[in-house]
């Protein structure tokens, strides 16, 4: 099993199975992996741990949240775009919110949580034509809590995968504290995957390089782990963008999952 791959295992084990539900780790990884991902997720939980993710999932949350987990948690997206369902969606979208007295949850659910990333960003775009709204100000106005955050996350990440963490990594850093679980969790689990893209679209909402922020926010080892997983500032002084070869990567991010582990094992308890 890779370093991603089980601290993504641990995170959703961690999740459900103490004091209360963090729907906040299940939101982030659900929304965000692909379908390959989500499977592979799916056979490393039950490989060690001998438990359903889908029965632990739907046994701890509930409503419209559970439903789309669910869905997400199926990886069984439609491939491709659908052409001739572009406008019917939009007016489906449309006629579930803001057209509606109330709103019919379960269409943004069937909609969002079954088409490709590549048809809804079509489906947005006909959404903002038809609507005179973006389809986030809608999901903002129509719903409410859990399954608010998750759509969202699901809306953001069918537009830009690498934007959404970005922005998650900002906001773990931005203001008073740091959200280390999150910070740590992104930083494991994307370094090897879609990191350069993330500090291209972390520029875009922060005076700061993610290299930057990590150094003013951080410190120790600690500091000196995340700083290995950046790879690189970007910031233009620097005009630092390499990044390291593929297999030294590797090696890296198995020695600092290990590291990462044991204190989250140990703040867990």
């Amino acid at each position: 099993m890779t370093a991603p791959l089980a601290y993504d295992v641990t995170s959703l084990r961690n999740a459900i199975k103490g004091a209360g539900t963090d729907e906040k780790v299940l939101v982030e990884i659900l929304a965000s992996r692909t379908a390959q991902q989500v499977k592979d997720i799916v056979a490393a939980y039950r490989e060690e741990y001998d438990d359903s993710l889908e029965e632990d999932i739907a046994g701890d949350t509930s409503g419209h949240f559970k439903r789309l987990l669910v869905i997400l948690l199926q990886a069984s997206r439609q491939q491709g775009v659908q052409q001739g369902n572009i406008e019917s969606d939009a007016q489906a979208l449309f006629k579930a919110g803001e057209q509606k007295f109330g709103t019919d949850e379960q269409q943004f659910i069937t909609i969002l949580g079954n088409r490709s990333a590549e048809h809804l960003r079509k489906v947005f775009d006909a959404y903002m034509k038809l609507s005179g709204y973006e389809i986030e100000e809608s999901i903002q106005r129509e719903t409410s809590g859990s399954l608010r955050d998750l759509l969202l996350a699901v809306v953001k990440c069918a537009r830009s995968v690498p934007a959404y963490f970005a922005e998650t990594l900002y906001y773990s850093m931005k203001g008073a504290g740091t959200d280390d679980q999150t910070l740590i969790r992104v930083m494991v689990t994307r370094s090897e995957v879609d990191m350069l893209d993330i500090r291209s679209e972390f520029r875009k909402i922060s005076p700061k390089s993610l290299h930057a922020m990590i150094m003013g926010d951080t410190g120790g080892d600690y500091r000196k782990a995340l700083l290995l997983l950046c790879g690189g500032d970007d910031a233009p002084e620097t005009c630092e963008i390499q990044y390291r070869p593929k297999v030294w990567t590797h090696l890296l991010i198995q020695c600092v999952f290990f590291i990462f582990m044991t204190i989250y094992i140990v703040d867990s308890h």
